[in-house]
């Protein structure tokens, strides 16, 4: 069900060398990128007539609007089960302690007498958020989305979701239900690459944002990329994953049922086991058979996610190597399975995020841990960060100087602007003293 990498016995290569040898999805978003560049550019130039003919041609569905009616959204809170409204208050609750914690203040630094820096934030004025409805439906993404630009002190916020043909067109009822208990009331019903256009061009019911984040598909990936350099993004999201680095002391069945908790995201997520011991390894293999049979999604997404190239349990010979290997995975989610296993987790460099023992087991950070569950994939984390409030704040710095201050460092920045063959530059401030340079 699940294939091995032995990697004990030898010294361990470095970098790139080890990163060749982990399992990883094939995901080219560099040729669904070409598919969408033609989807994106109609979407420019015919609007909302484009969205709905996409709709049509993608989703099955016949819209007569993009934009969810305000009593659509309003009657989805109405009738949501009153469990799944308390989970999702619970899941927002939690996630508003977390993010609010991130805020950013200003900050004014004397650099020298009369000369200072401050560092404002400002947070994006507009963005779209996304949230997926394709194989499932994901209300908690809508909560990961939200919250942090709510709290970063975004103005305008507006979610997009796709279509669904049981729903009359709208978005899958608990999405909408997600963005009423959040405030959000401008949400469309698109989804993928198409939802990623009409955010970024604007078409007659949307106005054009200057950020686009959340989770997707390829298309939605290939679409990211298409507009970089016109919006910002969050990342560019693969199939999930879940790395688990463990050892002898470590709960085969939790290990199998956390490797199967994210294989059922996808036929391309990835489960990876990394451990030192033979035992372990054996006793989750044997593990991994009754589980993966009670359970749902088993052939269309289990199977193929636990069989497939991606996936792997790794044998290493200690965990000192197991260190080197989560860390040259760089997983999206990095569990932690080990005696001592908080010295472990202090020691990863690389990981969307960290689950520290027993009992935090990814499917806590999907809903209810606080965190934020839209995390950086394929090997994204050696680099990027998860969603937060920073995500949405820009950073400016305000230079204020006075006369004296400028003319205690003119000479300096003459010098350097003459060494960069940049004259003007120096003159620039010449100019303030009569073309004079004061003397330090």
């Amino acid at each position: 069900m699940i294939s091995r990498i032995d990697l004990r016995g030898d010294t361990l290569p470095e970098g790139g060398a080890l990163r060749d040898l982990l399992p990883r999805a094939e995901f080219d978003v560099e040729a669904a990128l070409e598919k969408v560049r033609p989807i994106c550019e109609d979407v420019h130039h015919r609007g909302t007539a484009a969205l709905i003919e996409y709709a049509q041609k993608f989703d099955g569905v016949t819209l007569d609007q993009v934009r969810v009616p305000a009593e659509a959204i309003a009657t989805a809170l109405e009738q949501l089960d009153p469990a799944v409204r308390a989970a999702l208050e619970e899941s927002i609750r939690r996630a508003r302690i977390v993010h609010r914690n991130q805020r950013r203040t200003q900050h004014t630094t004397q650099v020298v007498p009369g000369g200072t820096v401050t560092e404002k934030w400002v947070p994006v004025e507009r963005v779209g958020l996304y949230a997926p409805g394709g194989r499932s439906v994901y209300p908690s993404s809508v909560v990961m989305n939200v919250v942090p630009a709510q709290e970063a002190g975004v103005e305008s916020i507006a979610l997009a979701s796709p279509p669904q043909a049981a729903f009359d067109g709208l978005p899958h009822p608990t999405i909408l239900a997600a963005c009423a208990l959040l405030g959000v009331d401008e949400v469309y019903a698109a989804g993928g690459a198409v939802a990623v256009a009409m955010f970024a061009y604007g078409t007659e019911d949307c106005l054009p944002v200057n950020m686009v984040t959340g989770p997707g598909n390829i298309w939605v990936a290939a679409a990211k990329r298409y507009f970089t350099g016109k919006i910002g993004i969050d990342t560019e999201a693969g199939p999930t994953e879940i790395a688990v680095l463990a050892d002898s002391t470590a709960d085969p069945v939790h290990v199998a049922a956390d490797l199967i908790s994210q294989a059922e995201h996808d036929p391309l997520a990835a489960a990876v086991l990394v451990t030192d011991s033979e035992e372990l390894a054996a006793a989750v293999e044997k593990e991994l058979e009754p589980q993966v049979a009670a359970t749902k999604h088993v052939e269309d997404r289990i199977k193929p996610a636990l069989a497939g190239r991606q996936s792997a349990i790794v044998l290493v010979d200690s965990l000192e190597d197991g260190l080197k290997v989560v860390d040259a995975y760089g997983a999206e989610h990095l569990e932690i399975q080990t005696a001592d296993a908080a010295a472990w987790a202090a020691r990863v460099r690389n990981a969307g995020a960290i689950f520290v023992g027993p009992w935090s087991p990814v499917s806590l950070g999907d809903y209810c841990a606080g965190s934020n569950h839209v995390l950086p994939t394929g090997g994204c984390a050696c680099h990027s960060s998860g969603l937060s409030v920073q995500s949405f704040l820009r950073g400016i710095h305000i230079v204020d100087y006075t006369r004296d201050a400028l003319a205690e460092v003119t000479h300096h920045v003459v010098t350097l602007a003459e060494a960069e063959d940049l004259p003007a530059h120096g003159a620039a401030l010449k100019a303030r003293f009569g073309w004079k340079v004061p003397q330090a």
